[in-house]
């Protein structure tokens, strides 16, 4: 039973001044924050008086599905209103449809016991094949899997999914505790099934052995798991879910995945699940669609149930037993696997009755609020995030949300969704948009500035150069985009970097340091492409012969062996997230942007004391470059892209120190900084007092500490308390740099270089 103090926490109206205060354009909305509070509440109300407690409400799984008490005799409960009877068949009784009918109770609910057998084991054994008969009011039986069972499996010769009983003699125990909320969230994005370089589906065990060592080395604290949940298609990444509480068994059993998960809280890592809540797939043998014959049940009957454009059926939020089953859902994976969090899918087709189809959102307010916005969604977010962290108060919860809903990210209690926070997605689209349409010298410093930090103030946001979207097949990876069909041949370390190569190497790298820097709060990576992984993703269809060729990651790539750069890239991404654990600027809410500038192509910004300087340029060098400074200090250089363990050519002295000069500067703001540097550059390269750093395309950054400021991950480089950060490396052949007029040319080709690999 949940206290008095909670549910009175939850009695009064929101506290809507910080939110109001941030964004004041939310003033003439706060009667409608108001009542979607209040809906939250009642909500929150019938819930306790009619259940005792949203803890127990939340634990339905411990009494719906089959369950076996302590004398092993077995209860089954289901939740079908639809159905005139029910029956449970199985292995158990050769598959009679009607030896063992279930008791019709109040409300929709049907129960069924068994006793134990003479020798006191359970009446159905471990692993044992069952089904449930659904009788409808047409007198058909349908065959239909229990919507809680645990596990389900499909065996090679069949069409669809079996229902499993599973209830091992020792299952796993968790031997390790959950990590602490990690205060800088960086995340590895993962498919169990693609995790091997094998054209084969991976297993749960493969994964815990030879990734999870991969991700600790990488420096990431998080690993996000996609497609877990139950999934009758495998070419659907995970997103048409038939069978909500069982875990994949196309990787493994439920104890595999325990196992892994556990395993990763003992390097430190936390885990987030992919949770699909926004719709369910539409089959009916082994999803949950018409489960008791009709077309609700689950799901709104009529249009509303179904998605125009994803083919699936969508939930009846307002339903108390929906309610029940995903609230439940989310305890599941939180206790019996001990996740730490999810990222909820679909978020913005929960959102709006419109689903965001043919929708651009422009920003303007009336957009998030009115008849178009679903508020029986957006009402069971707010009582899935509340349950969560009230359970759970380190769980993390991220919305995938293309919309900027304001307040996705502010807790209940203030008005908002509750999420920690949200998927950044214009930034992948904007990286995109950029390789694909512009010339290198017409990159807009200020739009990538903007569109990097473009987001709602106060509320998480999750920073990504590209996810799994980017990697399927008829899109293409940042690597393929700046590579392209050179990734094939010329990755050998063995041999000089053609144009191409050079090119997409430091590009690779400024893009993903940039985005991790600016992009948000939290850092994202989908598996492979922290070293630029050469393939799109296609799940075996009829379309390529069932193939699994492009259905896997090719991590032998790595291999010390085979000479290749892309261990290159590996390097500097593990640098730039262990150079980020050291300073933590992704939990730094303040950001100091000083430099965007259109025709130097530079951009210098300083967060947690770190300075970033990129020159994003593509062919030229600046002599006495000045760029503002923090406070009055000296530099070094912490990160640098164009080292030649990270593919750079080695330019730059790691050793100089850079102080600053007490000459104001006026930054990209029109705000005077008491304090500049300055970079300078000569035919051998970029000068500094009596150092000489070439300036390439490559990224460095500077920190801050008591011994004075440190440059870091940046790609610039700065003079006088500066950092150094060049876009393009010099072009050369036959280790001779070209003349001047040669690399005008080549910059008048770079489109045309750009056009040759898309």
């Amino acid at each position: 039973m949940a206290d008095h103090s909670e549910r009175d926490e939850f009695t009064e109206l929101p506290d809507l001044s910080e939110f109001l205060r941030e964004d004041p354009y939310l003033v003439p909305y706060q009667e409608d924050l108001c009542r979607r509070y209040q809906l939250f509440t009642e909500r929150l109300s019938k819930l306790e008086e009619a259940e005792g407690s949203f803890d127990d409400f939340t634990r339905s799984y411990m009494s719906y599905g089959v369950q076996r008490q302590a004398n092993n005799s077995l209860m089954f409960r289901e939740w079908a209103p639809g159905a005139q009877a029910l029956f449970l068949t199985g292995d158990f009784n050769d598959w009679n449809s009607t030896s063992h009918p279930y008791t019709k109770k109040e409300y929709g609910k049907w129960e069924l016991y068994l006793p134990p057998k003479r020798d006191k084991a359970p009446a159905i054994e471990h692993e044992t094949k069952l089904k449930l008969v659904v009788l409808t009011s047409e007198g058909e039986e349908l065959f239909r899997i229990s919507p809680w069972a645990k596990y389900c499996h499909k065996h090679v010769d069949s069409n669809t999914y079996d229902w499993i009983h599973w209830d091992p003699i020792r299952p796993f125990l968790h031997q390790h505790t959950r990590p602490k909320r990690p205060r800088s969230l960086r995340i590895y994005e993962a498919h169990v099934g693609i995790a091997s370089p094998a054209e084969e589906i991976a297993t749960y065990t493969n994964f815990t052995l030879n990734v999870l060592p991969k991700v600790k080395d990488l420096g990431y604290n998080c690993v996000q798991l996609m497609a877990i949940m139950e999934h009758a298609y495998y070419g659907s990444f995970g997103y048409q879910v038939t069978n909500f509480f069982a875990a994949s068994s196309r990787f493994g059993n439920p104890e595999d995945l325990k196992r892994l998960v556990d395993t990763a809280h003992s390097l430190g890592i936390t885990v987030l699940l992919d949770v699909v809540h926004s719709h369910a797939s539409s089959n009916t043998a082994d999803g949950l669609n018409k489960f008791d014959g009709t077309d609700s049940c689950f799901f709104h009957s009529g249009p509303r149930g179904h998605h125009p454009q994803w083919g699936s059926r969508l939930f009846n939020y307002q339903s108390w037993e929906v309610l029940r089953f995903l609230l439940s859902n989310l305890r599941w994976w939180m206790e019996e696997y001990r996740f730490d969090g999810f990222r909820f899918d679909g978020v913005s087709s929960m959102l709006y009755h419109h689903h965001g189809i043919a929708m651009s959102f422009s920003g303007g307010y009336s957009e998030y609020f009115g008849m178009q916005v679903d508020e029986d969604s957006i009402i069971h977010l707010m009582l899935s995030n509340h349950i969560l962290h009230t359970l759970y108060p380190d769980c993390i919860t991220i919305a995938e949300d293309v919309s900027g809903m304001p307040g996705l990210c502010k807790p209940v209690k203030n008005g908002g969704l509750g999420f920690d926070y949200r998927l950044n997605m214009a930034v992948p689209d904007k990286w995109i948009q950029i390789l694909k349409e512009l010339k290198d010298e017409e990159w807009d410093m200020g739009n990538i500035v903007y569109t990097l930090t473009n987001r709602r103030k106060g509320e998480g946001s999750i920073g990504y150069a590209e996810s799994h979207d980017q990697a399927l097949v008829g899109d293409k990876s940042l690597a393929f985009w700046l590579m392209d069909k050179e990734m094939y041949t010329n990755m050998s370390s063995l041999i000089p970097m053609t144009p191409v190569i050079d090119r997409g190497i430091q590009l690779h790298k400024m893009i993903r340091l940039l985005t991790h820097a600016l992009g948000g709060e939290g850092y994202l990576n989908f598996m492979g492409n922290e070293f630029g992984h050469p393939d799109w993703l296609d799940f075996p269809r009829k379309g390529n012969g069932e193939s699994y060729q492009y259905a896997r990651r090719q991590y032998n790539l790595l291999d010390p062996d085979n000479n290749l750069r892309y261990t290159q890239l590996y390097a500097f991404d593990r640098d730039m997230n262990l150079t980020e654990d050291k300073y933590g600027w992704l939990a730094s809410q303040k950001v100091l942007m000083t430099t965007a500038d259109e025709k130097d192509k530079v951009i210098v910004f300083e967060r947690a004391n770190v300075m970033f300087v990129f020159n994003f340029h593509p062919s030229n060098s600046y002599s006495d470059y000045r760029i503002a400074a923090g406070p009055n200090g000296k530099y070094r250089i912490k990160l640098d892209s164009d080292a030649e363990q990270y593919g750079g050519h080695g330019r730059l002295d790691t050793d100089t120190e850079f102080f600053t000069e007490q000459e104001p500067f006026k930054d990209v703001n029109d705000q005077w900084q008491p304090h500049s540097l300055k970079v300078g550059y000569s035919t051998a390269g970029w000068g500094v007092g009596s150092k000489s750093v070439p300036l390439q395309p490559h990224s460095l950054k500077v920190g801050y500490s008591t011994a004075g400021w440190v440059l870091g991950p940046s790609r610039f480089l700065c003079s006088p308390c500066m950092i150094l950060l060049c876009f393009h490396p010099l072009l050369k052949m036959c280790g001779a740099f070209y003349p001047c007029c040669w690399q005008r040319q080549v910059v008048a080709d770079a489109h045309t270089n750009t056009h040759l690999i898309k």
